[in-house]
């Protein structure tokens, strides 16, 4: 049974004719015919009764409604592929480390769903291991990571847009470190009371490392508690800006900039399995609103010339 015959089957009981049936359909009348004796036979009996009007016979009229509702769910499936095809149907799987989940993953999957609101989109947020974790294991189709990526996995996964964003000290405007014009490493070191030791990488960045050594006082926090302690007033600690943009752009928190101090970034990057099969349409899509969010956030200034051709 198939769907030129239940569509012959369909055209013939609305035209009351073979004839009307086979001009509808753009067919011969004897490939009408031969459609619906094959049906015949796979319903074990006449589905009309010729006469000078064709007519449904009591087979008929019981099958007729199961063949449109056939048809109509085929052709909602035909649709639904369709809309895949051009990134418009689809389930997307994304994993992404905390840190970018809201400057990052926010805005870009907001935008997204604007253009493609039957989109099923899954989204995990966590540390960098577990999101390599998701990733090896096929439970997330991309994920935006540390990197480079140190562990042995990395070599199973391919980057598909890499970024880079500056981490500054920040600390409540009120701060001592906030309120003075100009701040040296030894200024941090003496005056932060703590200094929030916040791992963006794997490993913590050697120079922030030495720095927080020198405070003595330094305190190993997760980002979230770091930033409630920093809002309240509490220490200071150097922070992945995406993370913090928003408390910055209110007034909230406050940028220090410390002299002398090396330019420091986190790498990361949004990444996919290696020999996994070709991003479905929807999910490079995402992958594209990812790429325009990161360059509202200017988190490709520091990539190759090639990947910011890319990008624009």
């Amino acid at each position: 049974m198939d769907r030129d015959q239940l569509e012959a089957f369909d055209q013939i009981a609305r035209e009351g004719s073979f004839t009307r049936a086979a001009v509808s359909l753009g067919v011969g009348q004897p490939a009408v015919s031969a459609r619906i004796r094959a049906l015949e036979e796979q319903v074990g009996g006449a589905l009309f009764t010729r006469g000078r009007r064709v007519t449904l016979s009591a087979l008929g009229e019981s099958f007729l409604p199961f063949a449109r509702r056939a048809l109509e769910v085929l052709g909602e499936g035909v649709e639904a592929v369709r809309l895949a095809h051009v990134g418009q149907r689809g389930r997307i799987r994304l994993g992404a480390l905390a840190s970018l989940a809201g400057g990052l993953v926010g805005p870009a999957l907001g935008a997204f769903l604007g253009d493609h609101p039957e989109v099923d989109c899954l989204v995990r947020a966590g540390d960098h291991e577990r999101i390599v974790a998701l990733l090896v294991d096929g439970m997330v189709d991309l994920g935006l990571i540390a990197w480079p990526c140190t562990e042995t996995a990395a070599a199973d996964l391919q980057p598909v847009l890499r970024l880079h964003e500056p981490v500054v000290l920040v600390a409540h405007p009120n701060h001592p470190l906030a309120a003075r014009s100009r701040v040296t490493p030894d200024d941090v070191a003496r005056l932060a009371r703590p200094l929030f030791r916040l791992r963006w990488w794997q490993k913590h960045d050697p120079v922030l490392l030495q720095l927080a050594e020198r405070a003595g006082s330094a305190v190993e926090v997760p980002m979230e508690t770091a930033r409630s302690l920093v809002l309240a007033g509490a220490g200071a600690g150097f922070f992945a800006r995406t993370y913090v943009s928003e408390d910055l752009e209110r007034g909230a928190l406050a940028e220090v900039a410390v002299r002398d101090l090396p330019r420091i970034q986190r790498g990361s990057a949004l990444v996919r399995r290696r020999h996994a099969p070709p991003l479905s349409p929807a999910a490079a899509n995402l992958a594209f609103a990812l790429r325009k969010q990161a360059v509202v956030l200017g988190l490709l200034k520091g990539a190759p010339q090639a990947q910011k051709r890319r990008a624009s």
